[in-house]
């Protein structure tokens, strides 16, 4: 039998690389490091080509697995890494290839949002909040497509995806097991990236100058609170971690990477649009602490990878029953 190529065994929870990348390419940009940030953008799309012709050949040849695997959250990191990746290329000024990535993301979203949704359990970790995530990832992508003057209609379009992610993680919310925020794996900093996200896309709706009066300054409100909320998630994770040291390397820390990423390209976002300068200077700090984590996981994925003792990811996310 023909061995398998590696990187057609790396599990759905590996497009949190994408994502935690893509969104480092982001921040590196809004600071002016663009040659850094192109540097970042063009291995993130690497990982996603590698994950998406994984993703289309066990869907079309090994069906029974891709089934198994897009019942479970980390399979949600597909549609949030194509949006992440997309907006970043938005930014480039390559909107076809970005309106081509929000079709593909919005035509897959569904299906696997579902097929999640179906298989939720009382008691979840932090992957949970994907179903968040990835919906956001389609409110950040149609805004920035919109603000880049691509179609106006993005926006309205985006206003309810933004709505609908903020359903999802009220959803999500009370199917999360707390105890994850002491023992977790590093998905349990998704709880944050849900809100960092949503905060980025509440950011830019609130940038879009067709809205105004009411709606407006609503958006604007909505957008401080989202920002306050995602800091004090923020400084409650990094305690626990503090307080609970977990070292080693597992695949889910990317999880942890791409909220810290997202918090910084947040904070980053609403200082310009609110137009509050000190949170500029607190996004480039906590992009430059977003990178030093990037860097230690990638350092420790090459240390378990030359040692053998890489920590192998559940196909299902930990249930736990509560008793009645």
């Amino acid at each position: 039998m023909t061995q398998r190529p590696a990187w057609t065994e790396m599990p759905p929870a590996a497009g949190a690389f994408v994502i935690a990348t893509g969104i480092l390419s982001v921040g590196l940009h809004l600071t002016d490091f663009e040659t850094l940030s192109r540097i970042a953008l063009a291995v993130a799309g690497v990982v996603w080509v590698l994950l998406a012709v994984d993703f289309a050949t066990r869907l079309l040849w090994d069906h029974s697995r891709w089934e198994t695997e897009s019942d479970t959250p980390p399979a949600l990191t597909a549609i949030a890494a194509t949006t992440v990746l997309g907006t970043r290329i938005a930014l480039l000024g390559w909107h076809a290839m970005a309106v081509a990535l929000l079709v593909l993301a919005a035509a897959v979203w569904p299906v696997l949002l579902v097929s999640v949704l179906r298989h939720w359990n009382r008691r979840m970790p932090g992957a949970a909040f994907l179903v968040c995530v990835s919906t956001q990832g389609l409110a950040v992508l149609g805004s920035t497509l919109a603000l880049a003057h691509v179609a106006d209609w993005l926006m309205p379009a985006a206003l309810v995806f933004f709505i609908l992610g903020l359903i999802l993680y009220a959803a999500a919310f009370t199917h999360f097991d707390f105890t994850q925020i002491w023992k977790g794996a590093g998905d349990q900093w998704v709880a944050a990236g849900a809100v960092a996200i949503s905060t980025l896309a509440a950011s830019k709706l609130a940038a879009w100058p067709h809205w105004t009066g009411n709606p407006h300054n609503t958006l604007r409100v909505v957008t401080a609170i989202l920002l306050t909320v995602t800091l004090l998630a923020y400084v409650v994770l990094c305690v626990a971690e503090i307080m609970r040291y977990r070292p080693g390397y597992d695949v889910r820390r990317w999880a942890t990477v791409f909220p810290l990423g997202m918090t910084a390209v947040a904070t980053l976002s609403t200082g310009a649009v609110l137009e509050v300068p000190w949170l500029h200077a607190l996004g480039k700090a906590l992009l430059a602490f977003a990178i030093a984590a990037w860097i230690l996981v990638a350092v420790e994925w090459m240390i378990s990878t030359r040692t053998g003792r890489i920590a192998p990811t559940p196909r299902t996310p930990p249930a736990r029953t509560s008793p009645r």
